[in-house]
């Protein structure tokens, strides 16, 4: 038979001292250098990833063209015009003198012109061709045709500087001015104003620069005004020609 152990009553069964572990100065500079290394490499993230999203930003705003406002204005808006000689004295004001009525003739009855009923009226292609029936016609060379060598013209004079219309012409289509090579090298910006003779038709006929920053900015903007299409002004149920002014800014994108 086997027997068992029987452990003796009277010896105290004793335990292994569990130590808790000390935390000190060691741990300390641990953790510290740690979380030091861990701020200071997202510190260098953001301040990389910043920089690479401004130049990124910078990249596709380089590629934009110059933004030019437009702005229609008012000739009531402007101001006197500077005078050429640069005095300061106003302007002379022009009194109207009463006029004198004209002396009207005594009417003289005029008999009636006989004509031929052989007679035959040139037509509309005989006139143009300068021939008529009967003759080698009687205008000019290059002419109508009419007789008494009477040539029609276009209205070729330029309107009052203001002309009163119950609806101003608006823009149809605007054109961007070219900037000019040397203003984009060297950063200069500026306007140009412009003064447009638009006709009867709404197109611009004449193109003078009234104020300009820079005279490099003169060419391009009278160029690029010379393509505008405007709706005609109308007065009386009719449409007339009006001068309009017009501000054509140059201005570089992206801070450049």
């Amino acid at each position: 038979m086997s027997t068992i152990p029987v452990m003796p009553m009277n010896e105290d069964v004793t335990t292994e001292d569990k130590t808790e572990p000390q935390y000190g100065a060691a741990e300390l500079k641990s953790t510290y250098r740690r979380f030091l290394e861990l701020g200071l490499g997202i510190a260098v993230a953001i301040h990389f990833s910043l920089i690479g999203l401004y130049y990124f930003i910078d990249t596709i705003g380089a590629d934009e063209p110059p933004a030019i406002h437009v702005r229609l204005l008012r000739y009531s808006e402007l101001g006197p015009p500077p005078s050429i000689a640069g005095a300061s004295s106003p302007p002379p004001i022009s009194v109207s003198a009463p006029k004198a009525r004209p002396d009207a003739g005594v009417p003289v009855p005029v008999p009636d012109v006989e004509v031929s009923p052989e007679q035959t009226l040139a037509t509309q292609h005989e006139m143009n061709q300068g021939t008529g029936p009967g003759g080698e016609g009687g205008g000019t060379e290059g002419g109508t045709g009419l007789p008494g060598d009477i040539t029609i013209a276009g209205d070729e004079s330029p309107p009052a500087d203001y002309v009163a219309v119950e609806k101003e012409p608006v823009i149809v289509r605007s054109v961007e001015p070219k900037y000019p090579d040397m203003a984009v090298r060297t950063g200069l910006e500026g306007k140009v104003l412009v003064k447009i003779w638009v006709d009867k038709e709404g197109k611009p006929k004449e193109v003078d620069v009234l104020q300009s920053d820079s005279e490099m900015f003169n060419d391009p903007a009278i160029e690029a005004a010379k393509q505008f299409v405007f709706t005609p002004a109308y007065m009386n149920d009719g449409p007339v020609p009006v001068w309009v002014t017009i501000t054509l800014r140059f201005a570089l994108s992206g801070g450049k």
